[in-house]
């Protein structure tokens, strides 16, 4: 019997019932009395017309559960961002479906709604996926209008995006199945196809008591912009549905007459399970964030067979790469050893930092992965690049930045599993949010920061206690350490797995027996897009 294992499994499934617990909590939206409302109104949830929609005992994946959590509190909050976003299969179909949750502030517009749906586009703009809108939304969240309406990233980019995305082919089909108001009426309307449910649903840019304070007109909400005059009069809408379940099916019939699409044509191979034992992760994996582990026991509990091919194995150790399949796909591995490694030249070099060689070797292997059209998978776990003299002297700025330029250049599809550290430079190397990753999420061990908690604080108590001296203050020891535990907690909240995911850092927390199939899923998406663009790294400071 291993003790630290027995230690690191129990702390880290603790970790995974407290995912569980929080995403049972999210999946109540506004709470039940809402939810009941809606059904005695004979409407469905936004959760259950998705559920409805995908198809039965299929694989799918939610993207931003966590998306506003903690976040609004001085409005009521707004759980999972007020919209439900999911990619699964509707007739077999890989398709991306955005739902409206009508329990949250009647299905409004945060600032995190926008750019929750925002995402949703580009996952389908990225992999070419056809995208299925279920409407039910007051508009903008209006005490909160100017952090939502006007700029580039906010509402106004959903209808821009629909009209470039028609451009592209995409499918985009929508279904409005509850409120659709003012700009936001436009959504539905520049979908290739709209349904409308009848007397539950309506459309209009402007309700009836607008209208009656604008024009001075009298006229019920149902005859201004119902199913019946959307689609016998004005045609703005082309099917008119029963009730939510009829219109979840005409959207299920109008799927399944959709053509092939044209493939990327990544590798794929029969599917197999890892040999290795993936519940031995939550052993391996250790509970403090600073401890040692060897990343390729997590490798082999990840891919097909536990088989994985290293790539320049006895150089550079500090980051792995090589070749393996997840799922009978054929991916290149890219990851952050976080053991204690030895080189060559008798050299000592920690876990989880990127040294020259090491960020050299990463380079050349993700051209080599470009070369041959090979997805990219990073397993993140890293501390930063290596500082101090010998490694400024030896052009460490140089190297990271040639890894930095193959990740950014790279047009192979990627992904990113935030496993356990994920601070500054090294977040950005390791293929981070801002390095365009298909998907990117995290597992209940994840930290991402500019740099660990114990790190930063000792730096804010410096800036702090200088602060209190300049005011004539004294600092005792046992302020000091008050001072820092008060820093630390602070700076803690703000590294957790699942403030990133509330404010859509990465697209989701997720348990990691789930990693198998979100890469799967990623690449399957990936694979509906071709490749058109020649990798080129450009100007290299070699």
């Amino acid at each position: 019997m291993d003790i630290n294992f027995n230690k690191n499994e129990d702390y880290n499934k603790l970790l995974a019932s407290d995912l569980k617990r929080r995403f049972a909590k999210v999946k109540l939206g506004g709470g039940q009395k809402r939810i009941d409302k809606l059904h005695e109104k004979g409407k469905m949830t936004a959760r259950e017309r998705v559920d409805y929609l995908l198809d039965s005992n299929s694989k799918s994946i939610e993207i931003g559960a966590f998306a506003g959590e903690d976040m609004y509190a001085e409005h009521g909050g707004c759980p999972s961002g007020g919209v439900v976003v999911k990619m699964g299969y509707v007739k077999g179909k890989q398709c991306i479906v955005v739902a409206n949750d009508a329990t949250v502030k009647a299905g409004a517009w945060f600032p995190i709604t926008g750019k929750k749906n925002l995402r949703a586009q580009e996952i389908s703009i990225e992999n070419r996926l056809p995208i299925i809108y279920l409407v039910d939304s007051a508009g903008v969240y209006l005490p909160l209008q100017d952090e939502i309406f006007p700029d580039k990233e906010h509402f106004g980019r959903i209808f821009r995006n629909n009209a470039i995305m028609s451009s592209m082919g995409i499918t985009q089909i929508s279904a409005v199945m509850g409120s659709c108001v003012a700009g936001g009426a436009y959504l539905p309307i520049m979908s290739d196809e709209a349904l409308i449910v009848d007397k539950t649903a309506s459309i209009f840019l402007a309700g009836s008591y607008l209208v009656k304070a604008a024009i001075g007109e009298s006229i019920d909400n149902e005859t201004l912009g119902g199913a019946t005059t959307h689609c016998e009069i004005s045609g703005v809408t082309d099917y008119k549905a029963k009730d939510d379940e009829d219109a979840l099916d005409k959207i299920k019939f109008i799927i399944d007459k959709i053509g092939d699409y044209d493939k990327a044509g990544f590798s794929k191979t029969e599917a197999f399970p890892p040999k290795e034992n993936e519940d031995d992760i939550f052993g391996i994996l250790p509970k403090e964030r600073n401890a040692q582990y060897d990343m390729l026991e997590i490798i082999k509990r990840l891919v097909d067979n536990s088989e994985f091919e290293q790539y320049k194995e006895g150089f550079g150790k500090t980051i792995i790469t090589g070749y393996a399949r997840i799922d009978g796909w054929a991916v290149g591995i890219v990851a952050n050893q976080r053991k204690l490694v030895k080189t060559q030249k008798g050299e000592m070099q920690f876990g989880g930092v990127i040294y020259n060689d090491s960020a050299d070797k990463a380079t050349r292997f993700i051209a080599n992965c470009n070369q041959k059209k090979i997805p990219l998978v990073f397993l993140q776990d890293v501390t930063g690049f290596m500082v101090g003299s010998k490694s400024e002297h030896g052009g460490i700025i140089k190297d990271g930045a040639k890894m930095v330029n193959a990740v950014s250049n790279s047009v192979v599809p990627k992904f990113t599993i935030v496993i356990g550290n994920s601070y500054g430079a090294g977040n950005y190397a390791m293929c981070g949010k801002a390095y365009d990753p298909r998907l990117i999420v995290a597992w209940p061990s994840a930290e991402l920061a500019v740099m660990s908690g114990n790190s930063a604080a000792k730096v804010l108590l410096q800036i702090e206690t200088a602060s209190l001296k300049k005011r004539g203050e004294e600092i005792t020891p046992e302020k000091e350490a008050e001072l820092f535990d008060k820093i630390k907690s602070r700076y803690d909240k703000q590294i957790s797995p699942y403030y990133a995911a509330a404010r859509i850092w990465t697209d989701a927390v997720i348990n990691p027996l789930r990693t198998r199939d979100w890469i799967s899923m990623g690449i399957e998406a990936a694979n509906h897009a071709p490749i058109t663009k020649q990798f080129n790294m450009g100007v290299l400071q070699v």
